[in-house]
């Protein structure tokens, strides 16, 4: 028997401080319901959970975009439904105009009855806003340049590949109305707006339409490019750079390049080519009917566009719902503690410290025992 060194009391105190660790360890994640509340506990296992954690946390994000995104679509679409109300309205005041009873006095008040339709129109279009944001006015639309002043880049249809074009645009004219005076003819046969292979264009393009001080240039493959002549010009080499940039761009995924981009036009009446519509004339009122068409027509192909926007907007948010819960289940694997392993972990943990206690309490009385070899 030693008393200098306990070696006894040695070992139950190593055993007891290893089983009262062990027991504040169980405790922590019982508290936290954590089994990793430091790297310690499983380096590798934080790191992989951190990172699905940002996952998650993006994923949550991109859910709120895209919903935002269903409301800029739905607030659009509510405006052009009552835009589409208008038109219908002017289509029927444009064939009782056309009709050979009416009076002059009768087109009359029809003409000021479109004039009120069309100031609705315009004021809807600047009414449609989401967050501040105008939504209507071509904010959104894709974006195209021309390296002249007195030529704007109105519209392109989707088939318009984005690269930079050349064209001639010879010796156009504007009346006092600010109309282009030459025809489709003077166009594409008198040689006036020149488009050929070199200079990026599709061989089968033709000027299709002029409306107002707009040139319309398409083929029959969907390509179709507006500018808009604001004072005369005669221009050879023009520059066109179609940048397909200028949409909506809507982030609804938790990495880059995860994001729907919304092409919204610009719902104008000039767009639509119904800006000069004259209805007090029984001619005017003939003509304005194809023209009423075509902005019907026009509005239903942003509609239509639109709607493919949100199906997919809805698909994506739910398609987001499944991975957040699956995520979330395999981030929990690896986060969450076992409550009912950890509690008979912990039982046994009490049990192994208590014992310990009153071992080393024994082990400390050893010594004393050598006072009875003295006596």
């Amino acid at each position: 028997m030693r008393i200098n060194y306990n070696v006894s009391a040695m070992i139950s105190n190593n055993c007891l401080q290893r089983s009262d660790n062990a027991l504040a360890k169980s405790i922590e994640r019982l508290s936290s319901g954590l089994k990793i509340n430091s790297a310690k506990d499983n380096a590798a296992g934080l790191a992989i959970a951190k990172r699905m954690n940002a996952q998650l946390k993006g994923i949550s994000v991109a859910g709120d975009n895209a919903n935002d995104g269903v409301s800029v679509v739905e607030t659009a679409d509510g405006a052009l439904s009552e835009v589409h109300d208008m038109l219908q309205r002017m289509n029927e005041l444009a064939v009782k105009g056309a009709h050979g009873t009416m009076t002059e006095a009768d087109r009359q008040t029809i003409e000021d009855e479109v004039a009120q339709l069309k100031e609705g129109i315009q004021d809807i279009v600047e009414g449609a806003q989401f967050n501040g944001m105008k939504i209507l006015d071509g904010n959104f639309d894709l974006k195209g340049y021309t390296s002249e002043t007195a030529v704007k880049v109105t519209y392109y249809s989707d088939e318009v590949t984005a690269k930079e074009y050349t064209l001639d645009l010879l010796n156009v004219t504007l009346d006092a109305d600010g109309n282009i005076t030459e025809s489709l003819s003077d166009f594409n046969d008198g040689g006036k707006l020149v488009t050929t292979e070199d200079g990026g264009f599709p061989p089968s393009c033709k000027v299709s339409e002029i409306d107002g001080n707009l040139i319309t240039i398409a083929d029959a493959n969907g390509f179709k490019l507006t500018l808009e002549v604001r004072e005369t010009t005669s221009v050879s080499d023009m520059k066109i750079d179609i940048t397909g940039f200028g949409d909506m761009s809507i982030q609804i995924g938790a990495n880059e390049g995860q994001t729907l981009d919304m092409r919204i036009p610009n719902v104008s009446l000039k767009n639509m080519g119904i800006s000069d519509t004259d209805f007090t004339t029984m001619d005017g009122c003939s003509n304005a009917i194809p023209k009423i068409d075509e902005a019907i027509a026009y509005v239903s192909e942003v509609r239509s566009r639109l709607g493919a926007y949100q199906n997919r907007l809805e698909s994506t948010i739910d398609s987001l719902n499944v991975t957040d819960e699956s995520m979330t289940a395999a981030y929990s694997r690896i986060m969450d503690v076992d409550m009912a392993k950890e509690m008979t972990e912990y039982a046994n943990l009490q049990v192994l410290t208590q014992a310990g206690t009153s071992v080393l309490a024994q082990a400390n009385e050893r010594p004393s025992q050598v006072l009875q070899l003295l006596q």
